[in-house]
């Protein structure tokens, strides 16, 4: 194999703990995945602030104080509880690792994921299920707008180790879709199949242009590249998406994560959104 192509691949990888989780699914999929890389696994759990004390006043801080330490206390022992899960099942694979607590607050806790993922070539998280009243949906959000490397979120659904032989691309021409080919190129090297996946309402010859130049240019890679063009009028894109990945038993979506970031309010496009909620496969998304 050409050095240029060896180069590619993943080297160290960052995993956020979701914490007063019992199963290990998304422990299990990190874990594999960095040893199907031989890549180094570090893991963050953070510990959260339930109340913000300094926003509350002098008298109803000290009555909370109590309170908020018993809350402090709890969410410190389930960070152990998930990092010594982290450590044994790591370890037991003979990963090279590292794992840390950082104390925060809900609301800083994705701000300081997106800094410490800047510094690794992946990172990796749980979906966010909708009754959870934990900060997973912002955690992503920040990793896939402020980390500037692609994020890999695990359907909390998950089951098994991570599988890379048949690999999905969502593309539609744009920006973010482009970055995330790009950063896709690790996994799709280890692909047994992959299949670009274009949506829309008719087909133009001009459009069918679009998805044969992003698969010569993955050809120029030494990839073997399938495409399909899914044509449906008024279309539901994340369903038609899931749909499609289900038929053909993919393992991995790899698609462009649309939105952008205003404060601390990320808003996301609507097929990127539609994708976290309902997700099914291992999905990685770039911005």
């Amino acid at each position: 194999m050409p050095k240029a192509q060896q180069d590619v691949t993943i080297r160290d990888m960052v995993l956020n703990l979701s914490l007063g989780r019992t199963d290990d699914a998304t422990i299990d999929y990190a874990v594999s995945l960095a040893g199907a890389f031989d890549a180094h696994l570090a893991a963050v759990a953070f510990v959260y602030e339930e109340v913000p004390i300094a926003m509350l006043g002098d008298d109803i801080a000290a009555q909370w104080v109590e309170g908020v330490e018993e809350l402090r206390r709890e969410a410190r022992s389930a960070a152990k509880a998930a990092l010594a899960r982290f450590d044994k099942l790591a370890r037991g694979a003979g990963l090279s690792t590292e794992a840390r607590m950082v104390d925060t607050t809900f609301t800083e806790a994705g701000d300081e994921f997106g800094r410490i993922a800047r510094r690794f070539d992946l990172a990796l998280v749980r979906q966010a299920e909708a009754a959870s009243s934990r900060p997973d949906d912002l955690i992503i959000q920040a990793a896939l707008f402020d980390a500037g490397r692609p994020v890999l979120i695990v359907p909390y659904i998950q089951k098994g180790d991570a599988r890379l032989d048949r690999i999905l691309i969502c593309w539609d021409g744009s920006r973010p879709a482009a970055r995330a080919i790009a950063d896709s190129l690790p996994f799709l090297r280890r692909a047994k199949a992959i299949e670009i996946v274009t949506i829309g309402g008719r087909v133009k010859s001009e459009e069918t242009m679009t998805g044969g130049d992003i698969t010569d240019h993955l050809r120029r890679h030494g990839l073997s590249v399938a495409t399909k063009n899914i044509v449906a009028p008024d279309v539901d894109v994340p369903s038609t998406i899931l749909s499609h990945a289900a038929d053909c038993a993919a393992d991995m979506l790899v698609m462009g994560g649309y939105g952008h970031s205003r404060l601390r309010e990320f808003v996301l496009g609507g097929t990127t959104r539609g994708i976290l909620a309902t997700m099914t496969v291992p999905t990685l998304m770039s911005h």
